[in-house]
């Protein structure tokens, strides 16, 4: 029989407690939404749902009438759940378009093209990496503001949907590994910059492009900050404000956590069907990339 180390033994302990730590919140929110906010309320630290209902994600979707909700424990907030998804995809999938698009073309710029000072402007253009994100915040809020674009998925995108250097960095990297004999026969053949690019450096990036996509897409769908400053309207308010917002509504009531969790859940889902579908991708992008 082989014997287990005891360095075997503390790592696997290790590992549990990293799982369990991992896992249980997840557990808890879903405990939480299937609860019944008076039942909740005498079992507080009940490991199972307490009184276990659907109402939870009944109110988060604007099923349940207001009468329904306050006898669940429902508060008298309430939440167009479906107006703050469709926000918060079509500002995630507005920026990830523009970003990576024009990210590509950039990096293209600056890895396959041969011009004067290339290397100069790359330096300047890696120290943007180095300023923290914080401190670009009011300059670009008094930009969109001066331009009119408070309230607007114009002025969500547009600091950001032109210049990122991480992924310009990220993009070049990878092109700069990329073989000149393809490149070399089109351009005998003809072909020009924007057709080169196009047509063979652009497709055989495609496996990088959708890692860093996904990336943009995710980093973008959990933004909170910089919607906060230039969004104050239901019309454009992504569902991360959206639920902080449901939250503070109602500070004279006791706090609907079933409602909130449940709708929390929901806004989660396409997170979790994109860790479902290119979970593999996504590990391997972060090892590529060292993010953590």
């Amino acid at each position: 029989m082989r014997r287990i180390s005891p360095g075997r033994v503390v790592a696997w302990a290790y590992l549990a407690v990293v799982l369990v730590g991992t896992i249980f919140p997840f557990y808890w929110i879903v405990r939480t939404a299937l609860s019944n906010n008076y039942a909740m309320a005498t079992d507080p630290s009940s490991l199972l749902p307490v009184g276990t209902t659907a109402g939870a994600f009944e109110r988060a979707l604007g099923l349940a009438t207001p009468a329904e909700a306050a006898a669940q424990g429902g508060s008298a907030a309430s939440l167009d759940l479906l107006l703050a998804l469709r926000n918060s995809v079509v500002y995630a999938v507005l920026l990830t378009v523009c970003a990576v698009f024009f990210s590509a073309l950039a990096a293209y710029a600056f890895s396959r093209l041969r011009w004067k000072g290339r290397n100069g402007v790359f330096a300047v253009l890696l120290t943007a990496l180095m300023v923290p994100q914080v401190l670009t915040l009011l300059p670009n809020f008094v930009l969109i503001k001066d331009l009119g674009l408070l309230n607007s998925f114009g002025g969500m995108v547009l600091p950001t949907a032109f210049f990122s250097a991480f992924n310009i960095f990220f993009l070049r990297q990878f092109m700069l590994g990329l073989s000149n004999e393809v490149e070399e026969a089109a351009i005998v053949d003809g072909a020009g910059p924007l057709r080169v690019c196009f047509r063979i450096v652009l497709p055989m990036s495609a496996a990088p492009i959708a890692t860093l996509s996904l990336l943009t897409f995710i980093t973008t769908w959990n933004d909170y900050l910089w919607p906060l400053l230039v969004t104050s309207d239901d019309t454009v308010r992504p569902l991360t404000l959206a639920l902080a917002v449901f939250k503070q509504s109602s500070p004279q009531a006791a706090l609907d956590w079933a409602g909130l969790m449940a709708a929390t859940l929901v806004a989660a889902l396409p997170m979790l069907l994109l860790f479902v579908v290119f979970g593999r991708r996504l590990v391997d992008s972060i090892g590529f990339t060292g993010l953590k």
